[in-house]
């Protein structure tokens, strides 16, 4: 092998050249056709740059990625283009500071677009996909809607670009399952994408995928065919370790049925604790399961009407946590702070179907029994375990009757701490959406802000009028009392997010500084007015996003060619 000219000297070649100027010099580089003579000696400059700082001779050329896949879908108006590549810049934040100003939070609206988004069917602008790959992969709740938005692009950009691995992972959507426009490891068929089926795909990567990518594919598959899914998880059951038979046994609620039973209660022997537990749940949550006929026939074993003189519903608590029961998910060491009998009991009550509790208590419907007194102080317990029998089944008559009315005192409506049995924004979610913020708005009526928060957080986006009304009232109400303004900032903040934009010309008028009344935190009326301000310029500002996404999807303005790989 001859010798190549030294670094040195083919770099003081370069040099010289650049100095004197190409039209005085000719570079000492080989012209690509069409090249002219500066071009050349810059492109030979850059690459002797690399070579001198890495002190070796560079290598041949790798071979280039493939080209990217095709995205069929529209792309997005020019407009919404240009909002989405202010949205992402902006996704830092506004700072760090206290005071929030009259400005929106465009991090808070960024989720909202890209749902909005979604529902139109767009692609994402090639050019801003790094951008959205990046932002994603900072904000985990942002990453189903960004990778929906970004499309088989951002599957290929993460096969050469660690940092966003996550992408690999897809979501648990349809376009998960191969053969639907789903990951292209599997290697589907044209002509099984267009059938929406591939069982070899399907098949493959259920075998050879990453775990996440497994518990994606299950779920997708569940959600568009809950048998084949079922069977799919029956195939490799017995080879799975434990904890992953957790994992994939929760997708199993995604097309919960009947047709589940068996395979449950197969599930209910499991070695793992959690498993028979997450199994037990499940039959559970199925009222005319063989587990919850079990259930109940403990729970009326213990749980009675004493008629005479009036009726009054009695309690004695098991005596025993048997094989049978612990067998059908009843745990059998209770918390700290509870007695043993009670815990036992408010589990098998929980398990129990609600509809057996009509025929014990002479054919009352849910508020009738709910209203019947109970015997030595067992009411809480006993009312806690429908509650969570509620929301499990999924039962609205129940939730109804557990809810009771929003405008009765706070002593029948008793709200619980997060999390707790008691906990009303989980019944609210079994009731239909109209419904639910109908309650809210009544509720809110009567009591006020203080405990609305989490309610608030179940209701369906953009709030209903009555309920969009009854927030708006309360904040006023709470301005005009010289409430402090910072412990609403959570309220308003999912007002920014979640009030109809058709609010916020009727808004106009809270946005001015009233007097403070007497006993007000100094400076309240100017933070109760940036509040208000920056309400009504949010809602202006998601008007004119939609606006944007609804412009007609003309031919796209950029060059439709693959997206290139970021390093």
């Amino acid at each position: 092998m001859t010798n190549a000219p030294s670094t040195t000297a083919a770099w003081e070649d370069l040099v010289s050249a650049a100095l004197l100027g190409t039209e005085r010099r000719t570079p000492p580089v080989p012209l690509r056709a069409g090249q002219s003579p500066a071009a050349a000696l810059l492109d030979a400059a850059a690459v002797s740059t690399v070579r001198r700082r890495a002190a070796l001779r560079p290598a041949l050329a790798g071979e280039r990625p493939a080209a990217a896949p095709a995205d069929p879908r529209p792309p997005l108006p020019p407009a919404a283009r240009r909002r989405l590549s202010l949205l992402l810049a902006d996704r830092g934040g506004t700072g760090g500071g206290s005071r929030r100003g009259t400005a929106p939070d465009l991090t808070e609206l960024l989720p909202q677009w890209l749902t909005a988004a979604e529902e139109y069917g767009y692609r994402a602008p090639g050019a801003l996909l790094p951008a959205l790959l990046d932002t994603a992969r900072a904000r985990t709740d942002l990453r189903p809607a960004a990778l929906a938005l970004a499309g088989p692009r951002a599957v290929w950009l993460a096969r050469l670009n660690d940092d966003w691995k996550f992408a690999l992972r897809g979501t648990a959507g349809p376009a998960a399952v191969p053969g639907e426009g789903g990951t292209a490891r599997t290697g589907a068929s044209p002509r099984a994408a267009e059938s929406g089926r591939d069982p070899e795909g399907v098949r493959r990567l259920w075998e050879e995928g990453l775990f996440a990518e497994r518990v994606t594919l299950l779920t997708a598959l569940r959600r568009r065919d809950p048998a084949a899914g079922l069977d799919l998880l029956d195939s490799t059951w017995a080879t799975e370790r434990a904890e992953d038979r957790l994992m994939f046994l929760d997708s199993l609620r995604e097309g919960l049925s009947t047709a589940d039973e068996p395979f449950l209660e197969e599930a209910l022997s499991d070695r793992s604790r959690n498993v028979r537990a997450t199994a037990a749940e499940l039959l559970s949550a199925l009222p005319g399961s063989a587990l919850a006929a079990r259930m109940a026939e403990r729970a009326r074993a213990c749980i009675g009407l004493d008629r005479t003189p009036a009726p009054v519903i009695t309690v004695e608590a098991p005596q025993e946590c048997d094989a049978g029961m612990q067998r059908d998910g009843v745990v059998l060491k209770p918390p700290s702070g509870r007695g043993q009998g009670a815990w036992w009991l408010s589990q098998l009550t929980e398990a129990a179907p609600l509809d057996s509790w009509r025929d014990m208590f002479d054919g009352r419907p849910p508020a009738e029994i709910i209203a019947l007194p109970v015997a030595d102080n067992w009411r809480t317990e006993l009312h806690d375990a429908w509650c969570r029998a509620a929301v499990r089944q999924r039962d609205a008559g129940w939730a109804r009757a557990l809810l009771g009315a929003p405008a009765t005192p706070a002593q029948a409506t008793e709200v619980a701490p997060a999390g707790s049995s008691r906990d009303l924004a989980k019944l609210l979610t079994v009731l239909p959406e109209d419904e639910r913020a109908a309650w809210v708005a009544e509720f809110i009526a009567a009591h006020g802000l203080s405990d609305a928060f989490r309610m608030l957080g179940v209701c369906a986006v953009p709030w209903a009028e009555p309920l969009g009304r009854s927030v708006v009232d309360a904040l006023d109400i709470a301005r005009d009392a010289g409430s402090y303004p910072w412990s609403f900032s959570g309220v308003m903040g999912l007002a920014e997010r979640c009030l109809d934009p058709a609010a916020a010309d009727r808004l106009d008028m809270l946005t001015a500084v009233t007097d403070e009344p007497e006993g007000a935190s100094p400076g309240a009326g100017g933070y109760w007015s940036e509040a208000f301000q920056r309400l009504v310029g949010t809602l202006r500002l998601r008007a004119t996003m939609h606006a944007e996404l609804t412009g007609s999807a003309t031919p796209a303005t950029e060059a439709d060619e693959p997206a290139r790989p970021t390093s």
